[in-house]
């Protein structure tokens, strides 16, 4: 338990303020436990086990807790980082500094693409003059680039956030039990992660939403995203599968 309680580095003292103890709780909470986890659920809980796919569409858990998430993750980033302006003492760590506003850019550009990321159309969202267009369900460019700018800098914020974490964690001297717990949480969603891509539970986003037609507007295009696959082709299978063993049985 001793070493657990003492920091990383017996050679310096852990010894930090109120603005940086509570800079750095706000900190790792955000960018070390929400955002990973809203990532986790935009990826794999498009389409719930149980759910009756594709007679129940468009679930919103995953909607929900990716957004909610990342929306609370950037208001505890605006929190950490108000403690520490004017704080003579957080100028110690020049590289956790430097990435730590590189990070706070990347989640801004993310929210101002989430803001502006167009309209959803389609049966739940129609247009104002009733049709069912929209940017996502017409899958328009704008709506393309929106979705590979969002994945690409989502995940970057994501590694530059972790770096920027254990830069801060050295630089104050963490004990070794923050350490210890960070590591285990950020392993077990990788293992989580690793099952739910092996299963196919990366689903494509249009399909989840919209179902496996294939004259939808989406379903007309390549998938964007790397390692995700469209249920449609599964859900397609299963049912020639169990038409196949109900002709065995009745032979």
């Amino acid at each position: 338990m001793e070493w657990l309680l003492s920091p990383i580095d017996p050679s310096r003292a852990h010894d930090v303020g109120f603005a940086i103890s509570w800079h750095a709780r706000t900190m790792t909470l955000a960018w070390g436990v929400m955002v990973p986890a809203a990532i986790f659920a935009a990826r794999y809980f498009k389409i719930l086990p149980g759910q009756d796919w594709p007679r129940e569409l468009d679930s919103q858990v995953w909607w929900r807790g990716h957004w909610m998430g990342q929306a609370l993750a950037y208001l505890l980033t605006l929190l950490g980082l108000g403690l520490i302006l004017g704080d003579d003492s957080a100028h110690f760590a020049p590289i956790h500094r430097i990435l730590g506003y590189v990070v706070l850019g990347l989640g801004s550009v993310q929210v101002l693409l989430g803001v502006f990321r167009g309209s959803k159309g389609g049966p739940t969202a129609p247009a104002r003059d009733g049709s069912l267009r929209g940017d996502h369900y017409d899958m328009t460019p704008w709506r393309l680039h929106f979705e590979r700018l969002h994945r690409v800098l989502g995940y970057a914020a994501l590694l530059i956030g972790f770096a920027t974490i254990f830069t801060g964690l050295w630089a104050a001297n963490a004990p070794r039990w923050m350490w210890a717990v960070l590591v285990l949480y950020w392993s077990g969603l990788l293992v989580a992660a690793l099952y739910c891509q092996r299963r196919g539970w990366s689903y494509d986003t249009y399909q989840a939403i919209w179902g496996p037609d294939p004259e939808l507007p989406g379903n007309k295009m390549p998938m964007t995203g790397w390692g995700t696959t469209r249920p449609g082709d599964t859900f397609g299978q299963d049912v020639k599968k169990k038409k196949e063993d109900t002709h065995v049985r009745r032979t």
